[in-house]
């Protein structure tokens, strides 16, 4: 079996032996004093913030939890874990687990830096600092959205792949249904499965652990897809990828350039947008969310996320993509761009913005909006058993709000980390990128998909950040062996 990962330089394995924890204790304390910091941070959070906050898509997530059914919008993989916690009736239970998953998915960089790539305990801690201690990570922890369990299953897929230098069919199957838990939860986990089998290829790891993982991957996301289709009449994920990708092309798309044939091609002539491109402001959400700006609303109430509809806005798209190459890749370079900003911005407008920033008051009162046979203010009073609007206790939520101003990993320094695994990836070409390749390519790819297929969002970000640490840890450590070898 062929590496596909470098063995570490130095001897990774823990100091004293096994049976000894208080020898495993100093020499990870460091980490240990940090992880704790950061635990400390998150009992504050849910202290000041409880029983969780709330952004726009998480009334949605828990209707499923309440009533199963396939979403035509996203993939229920969250859903389905509201509904195991479902019988405690706590959504602070909920977010407890969601801060220990970013906990984890910390715990995971580090075990991964010190135990297979000897790293010394200082600087694993360093690589993990920003998804412990990172308050736009700590508040999306405290929402009830699928985010955080995404950054925990794309982390340990990547720790997984890189921890032995080989991959039997066995770590292969792990690997594949981790990824297909990734896929059902978020619906951009599903390219990250060609992502690792390229990886693999690359790295020659041989066939049998590459099908193994395509199989055990393909098997639940084909169950679930099945599931869908008794439900909602489409073999697919959701009924929302064609309706998502004409919002992305909203801003630029112009039937008279798209040459549409209004006799021949009605149901696409219908999606154009009466106002000039230069006319249609910053933010593409307006072109799907909101009713009294966009043209799917001219099929109906509550039709835009159908098959038929989704497949006509997909034709649709695609058309505008094809027939205006440079301004979709304008658009998609000016969303990528924006992630690298120094400050945030208010996009793609005050009231989504304002929905990750600790100091808001958005889900102090939960909306009534309708629900899947119900509210979502009764939906969420049901899960609960009892009040669920975000109640604001000081002096912690004043911690917070304070802590947020301070401490947060910025757009800058976010592609600073990027060029530098980049650098590393260069620089080892000879082996393929090296193990660095896999976590810059992850990173890159987590902030590209979004920009490609919808639109920027502070949160998209999260979950390229522990990568884009990753890889520049392995960069900063064969460095350094590098020069204690003198090459």
């Amino acid at each position: 079996m062929v590496a596909i990962a470098d063995p570490p330089s130095v001897d990774a394995s823990p100091a004293g032996g096994r049976g000894r924890p208080l020898a495993l204790l100093r020499r990870h304390r460091v980490f240990a004093v940090t992880l704790g910091v950061a635990f400390v941070l998150r009992i504050v959070t849910m202290l000041g913030f409880g029983p969780a906050m709330w952004f726009n898509d998480s009334y949605d997530y828990v209707s499923v939890a309440l009533r199963p059914r396939p979403h035509p919008i996203r993939p229920d993989g969250y859903s389905f874990w509201l509904l195991l916690l479902k019988p405690f009736h706590s959504f602070s239970l909920v977010v407890l687990t969601q801060h220990l998953m970013g906990l984890a998915a910390a715990f995971l960089i580090y075990a991964l830096l010190t135990r297979r790539f000897g790293m010394p305990g200082w600087g694993a801690t360093l690589a993990a600092a920003p998804v412990m201690f990172d308050a736009y990570q700590i508040q999306l922890e405290q929402l009830i959205m699928s985010d955080t369990m995404f950054i925990l299953l794309v982390v340990g897929v990547v720790t997984l792949v890189l921890w032995r230098e080989s991959m039997t069919w066995r770590g292969g199957t792990v690997v594949g249904l981790l990824l297909a838990l990734t896929a059902l939860t978020r619906s951009i986990g599903l390219p990250i499965l060609a992502l690792v089998v390229v990886y693999l290829v690359i790295k020659r790891a041989g066939w049998k652990p590459i099908a193994a993982m395509i199989t055990a991957c393909a098997l639940p996301v084909l169950a679930y897809m099945g599931w869908f289709k008794a439900v909602n009449g489409q073999f697919a994920m959701t009924n929302s990828d064609g309706v998502i990708l004409y919002m992305r092309t909203s801003l630029f798309a112009d039937c008279h350039k798209m040459n549409i044939d209004e006799r021949r091609e009605l149901e696409l002539a219908l999606l154009c947008i009466n106002v000039a491109p230069k006319d249609r402001g910053l933010s593409a959400q307006a072109y799907l969310w909101w009713d009294d700006q966009n043209q799917l609303h001219v099929f109906g109430s509550g039709m835009k996320f159908t098959p038929e509809i989704n497949a006509n806005a997909s034709t649709f798209a695609k058309k505008a993509i094809l027939s205006q190459p440079g301004d979709y890749v304008a658009a998609v370079a000016k969303d990528f761009f924006r992630a690298f900003q120094w400050g945030r911005p208010r996009f793609p407008d005050a009231k989504t913005f304002l929905q990750y920033e600790f100091d808001n008051e958005s889900t102090r009162k939960l909306p009534k909006w309708s629900s899947y046979h119900s509210t979502t203010d009764k939906d969420a009073e049901a899960y609960e058993n009892g009040p669920a609007a975000t109640h604001v206790v000081s002096p912690w939520s004043d911690i917070m709000i304070g802590y947020q101003k301070v401490v947060r990993l910025p757009g800058i320094v976010l592609g600073l980390l990027l060029l530098f695994g980049l650098y590393g990836v260069v620089r080892r070409w000879r082996d393929l990128g090296g193990p660095e390749l896999l976590p810059w390519l992850g990173a890159v790819g987590l902030i590209l998909a979004p920009a490609a297929t919808a639109e920027f969002d502070y949160r998209y970000l999260l979950p390229a950040v522990p990568l884009a640490c990753l890889a520049a840890a392995l960069t900063a450590r064969d460095l350094v062996v590098s020069r204690r070898h003198g090459r």
